[in-house]
């Protein structure tokens, strides 16, 4: 079904526009019920307590590090192996399966440690409110100590995205999520026989989900995925692929790391005036997610095309690629910013606890927070997109680049000079700025990137 009849994968000769809706639409669906998951989660913690709500969002920086690592190793993955499929090298698409399992299990070990030994010292550093410290210790011991689920999901899903078979990706993240939905209000509240458990309860309803998609996506792999034979009777791990795997991994990794350093940085900066602006910026990071997820999926779509079709030399595919998946990407990211200009309190409501509703604090900061931020979003869509089109024609340190000057190099600067000088809700104008910035280095590189590896597919020289 996913092959030509000459043999081919679909990914080098179905038409492009349906090629890629074909392959981003199940990926879209799926992070949409993921964000769908990550609101359910927070919604629910702020029904405890403002103390837990502040907990759960102190935490992202370690999650999304778990992520970066996790999805980084991925990316790697996905276009070596995508490339590899594309140049008909059946050895060493296996090979890149079977390393980037074995990668996989190693940074997951890495963040258990972590996890049972330095979960408390992480909150302390932040804040001395015991309420927030002992939820959050709680919350990141259980998601790190059990991450084995993250990194499995992460890794299985990739392999079928790099080989055209998102639909089973859709399938296997649609069960973790349901499954976390499902458990979130049965283990927080302790409905049935199960006991309250409050912010333990909702880190336990993640690793779960976590398990049960991993286990999904690996069925799949096993049984619907002829393109990879993974085995690993006699495995060693293989320095050249390896090496292969994080020449575009690495950068991704430590890209989507710079995330972590900035939300920590920006919750330091946001805590000095309330805790309530740091409750602000941690929903602000689930709503978002809505219209953020979707055109991650869209890309998530779009790097296999691309790389198959650059391993394929096949120019005009990858252009027209690139041009649908920007145009798709700014659709989505303009019907965010209008719904964020529209209904901001409306999206803050749904996480005030009777205590911050009646402190009204979450809306006063909050509103401005979401009008400001969302206009950097105009720009974002090409950047994300650009951005992934790099690393999959094996450029991640020019995302790499632009990703560190956006929130080290601009954002955090500017939001501590603003804070200083105008107080919170100035905080919010860094974001906007910085992704001006973003954009004018996603131009360069592209242009970068057309003329030293696009134009020498259609036999002209690199300029």
């Amino acid at each position: 079904m996913l092959n030509h009849p000459e043999g081919e994968n679909k990914m080098g000769v179905m038409p492009v526009n349906r090629l890629l809706l074909s392959m981003a639409i199940p990926i879209m669906i799926s992070m949409l019920v993921q964000a769908l998951y990550n609101v359910v989660d927070s919604y629910f913690v702020s029904q405890v307590s403002q103390d837990a709500l502040n907990a759960v969002s102190l935490a992202f920086p370690v999650q999304n590090l778990m992520i970066a690592v996790s999805v980084g190793t991925g990316v790697g993955v996905n276009a070596l192996l995508s490339r590899s499929l594309g140049q008909g090298d059946r050895e060493m698409v296996n090979r890149s399966a079977v390393n980037g399992l074995f990668l996989a299990a190693v940074s997951c070990l890495v963040f258990v440690v972590l996890g049972l030994t330095c979960s408390r010292l992480f909150y302390t550093v932040q804040t001395d409110i015991p309420g927030i410290v002992d939820y959050g210790t709680d919350y990141l011991t259980i998601c790190c100590g059990l991450s084995m689920g993250v990194f499995g999901a992460v890794t299985m899903e990739r392999l079928l995205q790099a080989t055209g078979r998102t639909f089973y990706t859709m399938i296997a993240q649609g069960v973790g999520a349901l499954t976390n939905i499902i458990l979130d209000p049965i283990l927080i509240f302790g409905l049935g026989p199960f006991p309250r458990m409050e912010v333990a309860g909702a880190a336990l309803a993640t690793v779960i989900g976590q398990f049960l998609g991993c286990g999904v996506s690996t069925f799949f792999n096993f049984t619907r995925n002829p393109d990879i034979q993974m085995s690993f009777k006699g495995f060693r791990p293989h320095p050249p692929t390896i090496k292969a795997i994080y020449s575009v991994g690495l950068p991704s990794i430590i890209m989507q790391s710079i995330g972590s350093v900035m939300v920590f940085g920006m919750n330091q900066i946001l805590i000095a005036f309330t805790d309530t602006a740091t409750a602000v910026f941690g929903v602000y990071f689930k709503l978002q997610s809505f219209f953020f997820m979707p055109v991650f999926g869209l890309n998530n779509g779009m790097v296999p095309i691309v790389a198959y079709n650059f391993g394929a030399r096949k120019p005009d595919r990858i252009i027209k690629t690139i041009k649908l998946s920007v145009m798709y990407a700014t659709i989505l990211m303009v019907i965010g910013f209008i719904v964020f200009q529209i209904f901001p309190g409306q999206l803050l409501d749904m996480f005030q606890s009777e205590e911050a509703a009646a402190a009204g604090g979450l809306l006063k900061y909050g509103v401005p927070a979401l009008k400001i931020i969302s206009y950097s979003w105009l720009l974002a869509g090409f950047g994300i997109v650009t951005g992934s089109v790099c690393q999959a024609l094996d450029h991640g340190l020019f995302s790499l680049t632009t990703s560190l000057v956006r929130q080290l190099v601009v954002l955090l600067p500017v939001a501590f000079i603003l804070s200083k000088a105008f107080g919170l809700e100035a905080v919010w104008f860094s974001f906007p700025i910085a992704e001006l910035f973003s954009g004018a280095l996603c131009i360069i590189f592209m242009r970068r990137v057309y003329r030293q590896d696009i134009l020498p597919l259609r036999g002209q020289p690199a300029s």
